[in-house]
């Protein structure tokens, strides 16, 4: 009991320490001093230096700048890291916060209201912080809940990583983000209006989304491993229709992701002008040359092909038949994925599908990555200053200056030396406020 009652106290204590923190800021008062001290700091993962007895300065969630040596001043906050290793927060990619799945997901669909998921996601949200997550990409969510999530945590209300924010997905009638499998009745009810037919009808679903608030663009270009259909894991999209949804989304100043397994698919959304690729199962050498052509990322969520496949050959397996024949086909195939586009130059960003896997266990997508021929900095790069590059947001986040946010993660041990380290984040700094 004394256990639950300090963890909750605590976590009040984090979103009040939040909520005062986001108050100041707007009332332009300058806040106190927080002097972080690192016994090592890799506060540039691009440049990959890591140094020693570095003091990182701290104020109004942003950084100050970073101090030679353990140094403080009367009036400021001492974090005491001094035999921790230091490093940006992490950027995930591809997260889906108000769900996870489960033997009730498919419940879950027809018994939760908008308000229901979003009091999920901010479980969740709490979880993927406490991770050492500090910003996620949510790339799927119903729009009501997901953005009223996302201006929660902004204000400070909810404890939880910053969120750049798709909701629903762009797709195709009866395609993967379409609704499939309840009686039609059902499905008429839940369909999201993203789902859309033809280029027109596409470039409306894209318009409609920024409308309602979305940041980035996601769309399935192909079929999908936990879409309730037998449609096969290839293109679904014309090619009028992804050209139709780029441009759109570009004219609207958003970036356009594309959950996309098979070839055929990642292959025409990457000729179509795409920014990046979720998943990319089955690509092949052309599509490593058209991905270096565009400067377009991968996002590999290896965790989630680990996780589908271990579910689907279990004997607990929940999933119903198509699915389970598309993990059990998909899963096995990503490692190897990873590993040949790693191997032929193109830029990875870290994204881990959770949602589908367990909130909260995002940092096994490091040791994945490492497996898949990631020295363990090019992963730590995939969670931060590539990850910051593919979103836009590298101005803000993804390495440690001055004027950047105040987002911090510390470990024991050298994450450098074994990747696995950051599965046990000990500290977390998000917006200068120490929330773990």
């Amino acid at each position: 009991m004394r256990i639950r009652f300090l963890a909750a106290a605590a976590l009040g204590v984090a979103a009040a320490a939040l909520s005062f923190a986001a108050a100041q800021a707007a009332n332009g008062a300058a806040g106190p001093l927080t002097f972080v001290q690192a016994g090592k700091l890799l506060a540039d993962p691009a440049a990959g230096k890591v140094e020693t007895a570095k003091t990182v300065v701290l104020q109004d969630g942003k950084v100050v700048r970073i101090a030679d040596g353990y140094v403080s001043e009367p009036g400021g906050v001492v974090v005491d890291l001094k035999d921790r290793f230091v490093l940006p927060g992490f950027i995930d990619s591809h997260v889906h916060l108000t769900g996870q799945q489960g033997p009730t997901s498919r419940l879950d669909e027809v018994t939760q209201s908008s308000a229901d998921q979003a009091m999920v996601g901010a479980g969740y949200a709490r979880k993927t912080l406490m991770a050492g997550f500090t910003t996620v990409a949510d790339l799927g969510a119903e729009n009501a809940a997901i953005f009223a999530l996302r201006a929660g945590i902004k204000r400070g209300d909810v404890v939880g990583p910053r969120i750049i924010a798709a909701g629903s997905a762009v797709s195709i009638h009866g395609g993967h983000g379409d609704v499939n499998g309840y009686s039609e009745e059902v499905m008429h009810v839940l369909r999201p209006e993203s789902v859309c037919s033809g280029a027109d009808d596409c470039r409306r679903a894209v318009r409609e989304q920024v409308w309602r608030g979305a940041d980035i663009i996601k769309i399935t270009a192909t079929g999908g491993v936990l879409s309730n259909t037998a449609a096969g894991l290839s293109q679904q999209f014309s090619d009028g229709e992804l050209a139709a949804i780029v441009e759109s989304a570009h004219r609207m100043g958003r970036r356009v992701t594309a959950h996309a397994h098979g070839v055929d698919g990642i292959n025409a959304f990457l000729k179509a002008g795409g920014d990046s690729i979720e998943h990319g199962t089955y690509l092949d050498n052309e599509s490593i040359a058209l991905f270096k052509k565009n400067g377009a990322y991968l996002v590999p969520t290896l965790m989630a092909g680990d996780y589908v496949a271990r579910i689907a050959a279990s004997p607990g397996n929940f999933f119903t038949p198509a699915q389970t024949a598309k993990a059990l086909e998909a899963g096995p195939k990503m490692l190897d994925m990873a590993r040949r586009a790693n191997a032929g130059g193109v830029k990875i960003a870290f994204g881990t599908d959770s949602g589908v896997s367990a909130h909260g266990d995002n940092a096994y997508e490091f040791v994945l990555l490492n497996r898949a021929g990631l020295s363990p900095l090019d992963a730590i790069r995939a969670a931060t200053v590539n990850a910051a590059d593919h979103l836009g947001i590298s101005a803000e986040v993804g390495s440690l200056a001055p004027g950047k946010a105040a987002d911090l993660v510390a470990v024991s041990g050298d994450p450098l030396a074994d990747v696995s380290v950051l599965q046990k984040v000990e500290t977390v700094i998000k917006g200068g406020v120490v929330v773990k």
